[in-house]
């Protein structure tokens, strides 16, 4: 279960306070996949790192009772200077896992070729994108992050690859999907929530948060 409990979140732009979260109080238990609606600009990737443990609150508390992955598309982990095979068995460490394991999947699903054993820091934005896609993969977590859906690439056979073990992934994990467009949350989701103005708004389904979500947008 991933809970929080009484949570704020703000920043100071430099002319006000932006109100990311406000007392903020919801769980995500495992087996049930969430969908978060907000509009852009309303904080959709700090709440996101928070799940994830990369960003504190300013109050309230964030439990974690199980595995809880880092979003994807989140490259911190991965260091530029360093190679694909360097990166992997680096993280495989870190997590407790088998490097020869994550090492051969990555280099299975992102099929880099030569590239695996350059610098990170030398790579495409298409590349790198299919290394975090593999990593995230590769270490089998209970719920998974993913701010503003699956990322594309124009690697068709990685894309299939991926979109597959992905889908076979979620029959036995959680997903929790953070985006502004409803459509990006129906494949994936059976409760969702509206994030709005610091205000999270929990229903027990899709159709209901759509309604606010739209009543919102249009106002």
């Amino acid at each position: 279960m991933l809970e929080f409990e009484n949570v704020s979140k703000s920043f100071w732009t430099g002319k006000q306070r932006k109100v990311i979260l406000d007392r903020a109080s919801f769980r995500v238990e495992v087996g049930n996949s969430l969908g978060i609606l907000a509009p852009n600009g309303t904080g959709k990737t700090t709440l996101v790192n928070m799940m994830a443990g990369l960003e504190k609150p300013d109050e309230g508390v964030i439990r974690r009772s199980c595995r809880v992955s880092f979003p994807l598309g989140f490259m911190g982990g991965v260091v530029q200077k360093h190679t694909a095979r360097e990166n992997c068995r680096y993280i495989a460490r870190l997590y407790g896992l088998d490097p020869d394991y994550i090492e051969a999947f990555c280099r299975w699903l992102c099929n880099l070729n030569e590239y695996f054993e350059m610098p990170v820091g030398t790579y495409s934005a298409g590349m790198k994108s299919r290394l975090n896609f593999a990593l995230l993969l590769a270490l089998e977590f209970d719920i998974y992050l993913i701010d503003e859906g699956m990322p594309s690439t124009t690697d068709v056979e990685f894309n299939k690859k991926a979109g597959s073990i992905l889908r076979e992934r979620l029959e036995h994990s959680t997903v929790v999907v953070v985006s502004h467009q409803p459509k990006t949350l129906e494949k994936f989701c059976r409760s969702a929530a509206v994030l709005r103005d610091g205000q999270f708004h929990m229903f027990d389904s899709l159709e209901e948060a759509k309604a606010l979500y739209d009543y919102e947008t249009q106002s």
